[in-house]
């Protein structure tokens, strides 16, 4: 029986064809012929006849002239890797301090930048695609180019945009988005289990944590696979990765998990190599293949970002620790060379929707160019930067979350100008059980005072810390901050 958690069983039939078509396998012409003949709305909830489809499509093969080298095991992606820096040497704990701090600042800045847009961006309005739809309706605002949040204003020109709270005339703080909650989640997980955690970890972490309802796409599928086969009553472990990755998940190379990165990055800052493991663990039982490799890029990228400023040199550490022959770092690289033609940031991105326009708007490849693209072209200057991984569309909050994360630990808090900071008032206010609101400033202190730097001093003294549990992350007393923050004047 086909289990369906984010669209219809057809949707996912659907989804499955293009996605097949995407990793190399080629669909028999019967079996396409099949799917089309199918009607949107009688056979839209057919579990039998969808999953009947499905069987017949498991037995299918990758092509041999499949051009791509795209291993699903860390070993394997290892070594499939280039060479790379694999760790830097450690910060001084207050520069780092201030880099936590803006790193998640700035994380927290380009999400809430992107919120009212998200479905503007993926989807187009008013037959225009996601980017040009938001050109239009910053235009009739007089808002273009984007240089603050989003206004809700209506000026009769019926487009739609989203999130109030995220919007310039109400913007008060962060409010609860994923790319915030998978952030907090990975600090937790660090935590609790240690350096040794494993992707089971992160299943049960998700099941305590997120409510079924808030959780999309290849997220969605993967946690309703694990539960389906592992009961609560009874110890089962013959579950696996592989399993829930693949079962009924056409969403398997979508963005999911390249939003997940940052804590990673954060937690094994200065360590891309270790990065890149953890977000492997992260992204092994919901993702495959540039789905993976997604998420290990850009933790590698923020972990280097604590040492490393040049916006070519980032991406090319986030090249070193996936594999150099699979289709993200094809399209990383070609975007490299289009980088030294192309004038504008704008004319580089007419290249990306020419080249990878057909990819879904919340595909990986698609929106981890305009994150690069956004970091070459702003010049490594946070508000630009910014504002450019938003105007690129698609997943404009997740695109806006990642830009600003690598650029807040490029910077520090203390070197970050922008007038999108203040109207945040340091503050995130997340919807994720057991995690209530919390500081971006309280947040960096508990990165900092957890060891040496990486995830490695993290666990060693985390036992060591005594104060009161919010968040399922020890946040310390009042007394205990106030020693940190004397410790290191900040």
């Amino acid at each position: 029986m086909i289990f369906t958690g984010w669209e219809s069983p057809l949707a996912l039939l659907k989804y499955e064809l293009v996605q097949l078509e995407y990793e190399g396998v080629q669909v028999p012409k019967e079996i396409a012929k099949r799917v089309t003949c199918l009607d949107d709305e009688s056979h839209k909830m057919d579990f039998d006849l969808v999953d009947e489809i499905y069987s017949d499509l498991n037995n299918l093969k990758v092509s041999s002239s499949f051009p791509y080298e795209q291993p699903y095991t860390l070993t394997e992606i290892k070594k499939a890797r280039p060479s790379g820096p694999r760790r830097f040497d450690s910060i001084e704990d207050k520069d780092l301090l201030d880099k936590f701090h803006g790193a998640w600042t700035g994380r927290a800045v380009g999400c809430a930048l992107g919120k009212p847009v998200e479905g503007m961006g993926i989807r187009g309005q008013k037959g225009l695609i996601g980017r040009a739809a938001i050109k239009e309706y910053l235009k009739n605002r007089n808002h273009w180019p984007l240089d603050y949040y989003f206004s809700g204003e209506d000026v009769g020109d019926d487009f739609v945009v989203y999130c109030p709270n995220s919007q310039r005339e109400n913007i008060a703080f962060m409010e609860p988005d994923d790319d915030i909650h998978y952030t907090l989640i990975a600090l937790a997980i660090m935590e609790k289990y240690g350096a040794e955690f494993t992707w089971r970890h992160i299943a049960h972490t998700w099941n305590s944590c997120l409510p079924y309802n808030v959780i999309c796409t290849a997220e969605s599928q993967a946690i309703l696979n694990y539960n389906n086969a592992s009961p609560r009553s009874t110890a089962s472990d013959w579950v696996t990765p592989e399993y829930t990755s693949l079962n009924r998940n056409p969403y398997r190379e979508w963005i999911g998990a390249q939003i997940r990165a940052d804590g990673w990055g954060y937690g094994c800052a200065g360590n891309p190599e270790l990065a890149a493991e953890f977000a492997y663990r992260d992204a092994c039982w919901t993702h495959r293949a540039n789905g993976i490799y997604g998420e290990m890029m850009f933790a590698a990228i923020i972990a280097g970002a604590f040492n490393v400023s040049d916006p070519i040199e980032l991406i090319k550490i986030g090249l070193s620790e996936i594999p150099s022959n699979c289709k993200l770092a094809e399209a990383c690289m070609q975007a490299i060379e289009k980088m030294k033609v192309k004038k504008d940031f704008y004319s580089y991105m007419d290249w990306v929707e020419e080249d990878f326009g057909d990819l879904n708007g919340v595909h990986t490849v698609n929106n981890a160019l305009v994150v690069i693209g956004a970091l070459f072209y702003g010049e490594l200057d946070f508000h630009r930067s910014v504002c450019f991984a938003v105007e690129g569309g698609w997943d404009t909050d997740c695109n806006g979350a990642t830009c600003g994360s690598i650029l807040g630990a490029v910077h520090g808090l203390s070197n970050m100008e922008s007038t999108m900071i203040p109207p945040l008032n340091d503050t995130i206010k997340p919807s994720v059980i057991g995690f209530q609101e919390i500081t971006m400033k309280e947040l960096a202190k508990i990165l900092i005072e957890k060891g040496e730097h990486d995830i490695i001093g993290f666990i060693d003294n985390n036992t060591q810390k005594i104060g009161r549990k919010i968040n399922n992350i020890k946040i310390f007393s009042d007394k205990e901050l106030e020693r940190i923050t004397t410790k290191y004047n900040y």
